[in-house]
């Protein structure tokens, strides 16, 4: 029994040169454990040795798995396993022989361990959050032209453009995009809402919401009576404030209320600067003021019967100004159209704030 000593030097050089090939038989590992024999008897013989040497002669297999430059492969196999993304059931032949071994296994309980957070969180990035991020990036419905753009324009108009904004909001058309039309009675019934800055008023009004509406707000305006008298544009520029006296002063004699003539002019506007094709249009809204019923009640009615069926996108949004008992506007009370509203501002329109107004016009507005 002490001849087995001096063999263990010849088993380290055995080891190594059957180490390079990873023997996968995991069986007779635990039988040279169990026979312990060896393992007394070499401690006994050589006191002066130290005990780390009686341990190679007796278990040589779990010497290769000690040796550091043996168990380099161990980490490759592992490595492997992790870039593979956690498939431990196609590397389990692999991983059996240092299942066997505690030293083996705990080493490679880590390497294991590791992919698992990193999944865990590609899971939750690629998850979760990418619904969550997709919300928060959502952009949130802004108006057209911000208020500084207003305020440093045209700053008369800031009070006017918060209230339009509110009403928006409550509307649920915050971030529309449309033009603005705003069409002017000029039947000689409306000489004082003239002199009284009413129309004026209504204009500054129109312009503050076609801010909301257009990146680029232009109001064309018609005036009407029994036929179109003239055309403006309202800009946010100096001097809108007084735009509409201005016009209003230079187009001379005052007539009667053809609302069909109205109508065609701003359709025919609308085709010609912003589209004819009704796919390709942007959708109008027309705020259409009157003091009165139109003159000529058939054709008013059959040019807003059929501007709904060429061109759906653009909204008629009567505004009235005058008694609210005035029998006259039993016509728009009982317009029928779907492209047609009705709201009545009442004998003094100027005492209206701007909310009322906006929740007048917008009423029925949907584009």
């Amino acid at each position: 029994m002490t001849e087995p000593g001096p063999e263990p030097e010849k088993a380290p050089e055995a080891a190594a040169k059957t180490e390079p090939e990873p023997e996968p038989e995991p069986a007779p590992a635990p039988e040279p454990e169990a026979e312990a024999g060896p393992g007394p008897e070499a401690e006994a013989e050589p006191p002066a040795e130290s005990k780390p040497e009686p341990h190679a002669e007796t278990t040589p297999h779990a010497t290769a798995g000690e040796d550091t430059p043996q168990e380099s492969p161990a980490p490759d196999d592992e490595t492997h396993t992790g870039d593979a993304g956690g498939n431990t059931d196609t590397e389990g032949e692999a991983e059996a022989p240092a299942a066997n071994d505690p030293h083996a296994t705990a080493g490679e309980d880590t390497p294991q361990e590791s992919p698992a957070p990193d999944d865990k969180t590609r899971t939750g990035d690629a998850g979760g959050n990418t619904d969550a991020d997709g919300e928060d990036a959502a952009p949130k419905p802004k108006p057209a032209t911000p208020l500084a753009k207003v305020k440093s324009r045209a700053p008369a108009l800031a009070a006017a453009y918060k209230a339009a904004t509110a009403t928006l909001r409550k509307k649920n058309l915050t971030g529309t995009r449309a033009k603005l039309y705003l069409v002017l009675d000029r039947s000689a019934s409306m000489r004082p809402y003239y002199k009284d800055g009413s129309a004026q008023a209504l204009a500054d009004q129109a312009l503050a919401l076609a801010a909301h509406l257009d990146a680029d707000p232009a109001v064309h305006v018609v005036f009407f009576s029994t036929e179109v008298d003239g055309t403006t544009d309202l800009t946010l520029a100096p001097g809108h404030d007084t735009k509409i006296d201005d016009v209003h002063a230079g187009l001379g004699r005052m007539g009667r209320t053809s609302y069909h003539a109205a109508v065609a002019a701003v359709l025919d506007h609308h085709d010609s600067h912003h589209g004819s094709h009704r796919d390709h249009r942007a959708p109008a809204l027309v705020v259409f003021q009157t003091d009165g019923a139109p003159d000529a009640k058939t054709p008013a009615t059959q040019a807003l019967t059929e501007a709904a069926e060429t061109h759906p996108d653009v909204f008629f949004s009567f505004v009235a100004f005058g008694d609210h008992d005035n029998k006259a506007f039993d016509y728009l009370r009982k317009l029928k159209t779907p492209n047609a509203s009705f709201f009545h501002a009442g004998p003094t329109p100027r005492e209206l704030t701007d909310a009322e107004l906006y929740e007048g016009v917008l009423a029925d507005w949907r584009p």
